[in-house]
């Protein structure tokens, strides 16, 4: 956990930080989060979550924080204050504090908040080991693409997926396609050897490590096709994996009763996850 945290223009023991009770984040989910993978202390990929942020904070028409460099400061002075070298930083901006009032208020400022935490990444794709997933209806709202706070249909989906002994549950729309995972993005692998995930739109979260892995995977020759999935497909697939900022790629060799594959980790994750380990230290070090 994070020892010191960033909250509305002061650094606090983390103990110590607070947020007012009247704070529209609180009060309605109203704002906005994202998380970044740090490796060796340094971002990764932090101009696309920055940009992310950026787009998340218009589509609810809230106004930045601070200026993009100022917020990057914070942010790399949040990681050196916690001495993270592998880790995670989160940050989440909400409308600010005003009277508990449903419209938006006139004049409320912004708050902002970063703590960072370390963690250990998978570090070694032949020591991967496959998980489940559950798979229930999608009951989330039409603007999944803005990377809200008002995540309790994902806590629902993410305590079904603990409450069944799995690691994550994929959510299916009302067309039975598979939308994406309660925290993480959905790849499935076809018959044919095509890494498949389904396509950015408002129905799923642009995952920023799921934009390189679908990058890395095409430099590396691999064939890829964004377009939706069935459950029943991806039973049947050769490999299935989840993807987010704190997982990277984490196999799925089982969906609901079903074994996918032969019940093993498959090539293309283990091949996606070292490929992404050697981006990210190589950036790591370009930034150093």
């Amino acid at each position: 956990m994070s020892r010191i945290a960033y909250v509305n223009g002061r650094y606090l023991v983390h103990a110590d930080a607070r947020v007012h009770i009247e704070d529209r984040g609180y009060q309605f989910a109203d704002g906005v989060y994202e998380a970044i993978g740090v490796f060796d202390g340094r971002l990764v990929d932090g101009g696309p979550h920055f940009d992310r942020l950026e787009r998340s904070l218009a589509e609810l028409r809230i106004a930045p924080p601070m200026a993009r460099r100022a917020l990057e400061f914070v942010v790399d002075e949040v990681i050196r204050r916690n001495h993270i070298g592998d880790g995670f930083i989160y940050f989440q901006v909400s409308r600010g504090v005003a009277p508990r009032n449903h419209p938006f208020p006139a004049h409320a400022r912004p708050a902002l908040v970063v703590t960072a935490r370390r963690h250990a990444f998978p570090d070694d794709p032949e020591t991967l080991t496959g998980g489940r997933v559950v798979t229930q209806r999608d009951i989330r709202w039409e603007r999944c693409d803005i990377k809200s706070l008002a995540l309790l249909p994902n806590v629902l989906a993410k305590e079904a997926a603990v409450s069944a002994r799995a690691q994550e549950s994929w959510m299916v729309d009302d067309d039975g396609f598979v939308t994406e995972g309660a925290s993480t993005n959905a790849w499935i692998v076809d018959g044919e050897g095509t890494l498949v995930t389904r396509p950015t739109s408002n129905a799923i979260l642009a995952g920023i490590t799921r934009a390189t892995l679908l990058r890395l995977a095409r430099e590396a020759g691999i064939a890829v096709a964004e377009r939706p999935f069935t459950v029943a497909e991806a039973q049947r697939s050769r490999e299935a994996f989840i993807s987010s900022t704190t997982q990277i790629v984490k196999p799925i060799t089982q969906i609901d009763d079903a074994v996918v594959g032969n019940g093993e980790p498959g090539s293309i994750s283990r091949r996606l996850l070292g490929l992404y380990l050697a981006y990210a230290r190589a950036e790591a070090r370009a930034c150093a």
